[in-house]
């Protein structure tokens, strides 16, 4: 349990600190990320307040979907990876990258410490973050593959972001495009190095 633990809070700090670097190089981000500065920037708050707002307003409409009672570990999940994101965002304030070849730089580094928390925090199998869990619901409940419930909260996101005048950029093309390659491999990687199993990867 404390070594899951440790790999569960590694990743999301691994994970929140990708996340954080991919705003700072202001190449565009992930859709719902996307979303999330646009609430910042347009209703005030932070980044992970909005963070923990939503994953509130996900878990309710979970718990209504499935008909069960709501899943408050997942709030758990959502307010240390909002109070991590804060925490990086605060840390990396004041960065200026003039050069579009640093920035770039620093967004594909930010992709690789995504993909490696992402992994880590899954390979946990503690609660997983909301929005994550409502993919795993609308799979069931519309009986639709992963790939058309993946592109359906992308859209959503990436319709919402634009309103909200998130930062949607290339970088937001190619999270959604390199996202799923970089995972998958992230986990063999940390099979390799005796991280996680080897049945671990179908997680992903």
């Amino acid at each position: 349990m404390w070594v899951r633990g440790i790999l569960f809070f590694s990743g999301l700090l691994l994970m929140t600190l990708g996340i954080a670097l991919t705003i700072e190089a202001d190449l565009g981000t992930s859709p719902f990320d996307a979303v999330l500065v646009g609430l910042a920037d347009s209703a005030g708050m932070t980044v992970g307040i909005w963070e923990i707002i939503l994953a509130g307003l996900f878990i309710l409409v979970n718990s209504l979907l499935t008909r069960t009672a709501p899943e408050l570990a997942g709030l758990l999940t959502a307010f240390a990876t909002g109070l991590f994101l804060d925490g990086w965002l605060f840390l990396l304030a004041g960065m200026e990258l003039e050069s579009i070849i640093s920035r770039a730089g620093l967004f594909l580094c930010a992709q690789i410490l995504l993909a490696a928390g992402t992994a880590l925090y899954l390979h946990t199998k503690f609660a997983p973050i909301p929005i994550d869990r409502l993919k795993l619901v609308l799979i069931d409940k519309l009986h639709s593959s992963v790939a058309v419930t993946k592109t359906f909260l992308y859209a959503v996101c990436l319709v919402s972001a634009f309103l909200l005048a998130g930062p949607i950029g290339p970088g937001t093309v190619l999270t959604v495009l390199l996202g799923g390659f970089l995972l998958q491999y992230a986990f063999i990687v940390l099979q390799r190095l005796g991280i996680m199993p080897i049945y671990e990867s179908s997680t992903s």
